[in-house]
This record gives structure tokens, sequence and C-alpha cells, in this order.
């Protein structure tokens, strides 16, 4: 769904003669030993206060709407257990730094968030959810997304291959798409949480392939409006490859509308070796991994790994008290103590919660935000001016 047409020359440096290839049809399910999410920086005071207001807004919260635009005959029901479980540290943080930190904005996007995962079909587990594998099954069948390795960050890494589109443009392909985001974030190891986006425009022969186009505009506002109001601060990187010129010429005529910040993850045209260890990429981008995408071996199997995930993830938030605002670090981990303690209502209507939070901030490395080098060209470099030609390829 996020083809633009064919590539005239493949980017990628890949050794065609790699002696070292290990044979893999199915998803990693753990980073590299020798990779770990970068540490977190600590928030300042002023941020712990807005923190621990959207998160006390959230213990107090009686009811939440069951669609994402009330009307006068609209319901709304409690939040769920697996919702309280969704409500957690990292996610009211995620949310803030999306609204600049505005406390009000950022409760309403996150209850925005619950209600269209409920609407949407994706706010129960596995099979009870209406968006699930069987519903999208049909849509991977030639591998057109794959979870597949992790990158540098310990980021788990999501493909997008838009030359093996099997099916016409559709909602279950939006539906897809949601559903590859869901299961991609199971993966997630305890420290980070936000995925690396790889996307291949190589054209592919595959068998029922449609090949590449551009969707349609009701498609695109759609995909763009949940990316942007229900995935915050999810894309980690983005590393586009093979472009072809229907693809860079539609990418700097919407240049202007990304957010700045998102423009700065965007990587062009830059070998995936530079960015995930050889050991987890496949060969076909100068990797060690000998992958062929069976869909009868990878899909059970991607989503029997993303089913044990989730369910050892409520496992612990059950554990450990079964409360809004616990840590996706002590959920997605091993540990058998916390480490991110969660906040009380009677903790933060005593004043005690800010003095809390310091204590276990100030336990953290003091390192700040990650410095992996990033060699390729990012969007701010190339992504600069669109010609009359390019223009007009894009709009026929």
């Amino acid at each position: 769904m996020f083809g633009f047409g064919r590539k005239k020359e493949d980017k990628q440096d890949v050794d065609k003669k790699n002696v070292n290839l290990v044979e893999r049809r199915v998803p990693f399910e753990h980073p590299s030993d020798d990779i770990s999410p970068p540490a977190e920086k600590p928030l300042t005071k002023e941020q712990q206060e807005k923190y621990i207001l959207v998160l006390k807004h959230f213990l107090t919260v009686k009811e939440i709407s069951d669609v994402e635009k009330k009307t006068a005959s609209s319901t709304s029901s409690p939040l769920t257990e697996i919702e309280k479980a969704w409500l957690t540290r990292e996610c009211f943080l995620r949310y803030l730094r999306a609204t600049k930190w505005i406390v009000q904005d950022a409760i309403d996007r996150i209850e925005g968030t619950l209600s269209w995962r409920r609407e949407f079909g994706i706010s129960k587990i596995g099979a009870d959810n209406t968006v699930n594998a069987e519903l999208t099954a049909p849509e991977n069948e030639t591998g057109k997304e794959l979870i597949l390795g992790f990158d540098n960050g310990a980021r788990p890494c999501l493909y997008l291959k838009p030359g093996r589109q099997n099916t016409a443009t559709s909602h279950r392909q939006v539906q897809h798409l949601v559903f590859m985001l869901e299961s991609v974030i199971n993966y997630m190891p305890p420290g980070q949480d936000s995925l690396a986006l790889l996307i291949d425009f190589k054209a592919h022969k595959v068998p029922g392939g449609k090949g590449s186009k551009i969707p349609p505009v009701g498609t695109g506002r759609e995909v763009l409006h949940i990316l942007q109001q229900h995935y915050p601060e999810r894309l980690g990187r983005a590393y586009l490859v093979n472009i072809p010129t229907l693809a860079w010429a539609f990418l700097k005529i919407i240049h202007p509308f990304i957010d700045p910040l998102t423009r700065e993850k965007l990587i062009f045209d830059q070998p995936f070796v530079n960015y995930v260890p050889v050991n987890q990429l496949d060969k076909e981008f100068g990797g060690n991994v000998d992958f062929e995408y069976d869909h009868e071996v990878y899909w059970p199997k991607m989503n029997e790994i993303s089913l044990t995930k989730q369910k050892s993830y409520m496992e612990r938030f059950n554990k450990f008290g079964g409360v809004i605002g616990l840590s996706e670090v002590d959920l997605r981990g091993t540990n058998d103590d916390l480490k991110f303690p969660a906040l009380t209502l009677d903790e933060i209507e005593q004043g005690a919660a800010e003095e809390k939070l310091s204590k276990m901030i100030s336990e953290l490395s003091v390192a700040s935000q990650e410095t992996i080098p990033i060699k390729g060209e990012k969007a701010s470099e190339i992504l600069t001016s669109v010609t009359k030609e390019e223009e007009t390829a894009v709009n026929a």
C-alpha cells in the first residue's frame, strides 16, 4: 500500500558471495547479545509534575467513549484490564512529548486513542480482537510486511516491501498495517519503546503480485491520521532504499507536511547493514541471514511469538498489582522486583509522588539520548526541491 512505482537499480551494497549465511524462516525473538537499548534521559522537575497530572487523571477516570468521534447516542464504558495495562508510564510520556508537554492535550489524545482502539478492534488480546491474525493473513501471503531482527538501538525491525503487493486497495490493507504495528510493539525489549521501519521499494516478481502504486488519497489520510494520532513517538528510525523516481517526487511534495522531528528520523538510500547487525539482517541487504518468506511457516510463528510476549506482559501486569502507571521496562522484562513502582492516588494527593518519582529517576543512568551515528542522508538534506516533471508524474 505504500508503493510508488519501480526502482531502476538496487542501491543496497550486497555481498553476493557471503559464505557465513545462516538459514532462517521465522522472526528473531530478541536483539543480539551485544545490543541494548539506550539509557533513558531523566525528566526535569516540570516534566515530572506534568506526568503526575496525567497519571492522576487516568487513576480517577470513570469511563471512556467506545468510539473516537462521540455523538449524542454513543456509549462509554470503564477501562478494561488490558487498557489499564496499556496505560503505562512510558505511554504517558510518549503522549506528553508528542503534545509538547501540554497536559490537557496529552490527556485528550490518550482518551482518543483508547476510544479508537475499541472502535478499530485492537483493544483486546489475540483472536478476541476484530483485527487479528486470521483477518489479516491474506494480506501477507507474499511477505510484503515482515518483523525480522533488531537494529543497533535494539528496536525491532518492521519491513515494508511494496514491491510484493498482492491485494487491491481496501480497508483490510489498513487493518493489516495496524496489526503489524501492534505485533512489532510486542517484540520490543525492556527499555525500548520505538521501532525501526525499513522500507524497500525494490520490485519483486511474486505469485499473485499486483505491483506497486500510490495509495488513494482517502487511504493515505486514514493511515496518516492513525500513525500521528495513535502511535506517537513510536518511530525510532525509518530507513528507505531503492526509491523510484515517482516515490522521490511524492516524498518531496509531502515533505513540508511532515513533522520536523519525524523528518530527522528518515534516512534515504543507505545500506541497512550500517544500522542493523549482520547476524540479524537478511542477506538481500548485506546480512548473514539467509531468509526466504514462507507464509505457512513465518506467519503462524510470528503470531505465536507476539501472543506469547503479550500474555507475559499481562501476567507481569497482574503480578505487579494490575495498576495504571506501571513501567514497560518491568512489564516486558524478567526482573522479579519492580524497577519503576507505580505511583498511587494516595501518594499523589498527599504530595509524596514527586519525591518518590525523583528518587526513582535518580537511580537511572545519567546517560542521555542515544548517540548511534547516522551516516545516511536525512530528509532535511535531500528533500529540498521538487521539479515540475516530478510533480506532474505524481499527479498523473
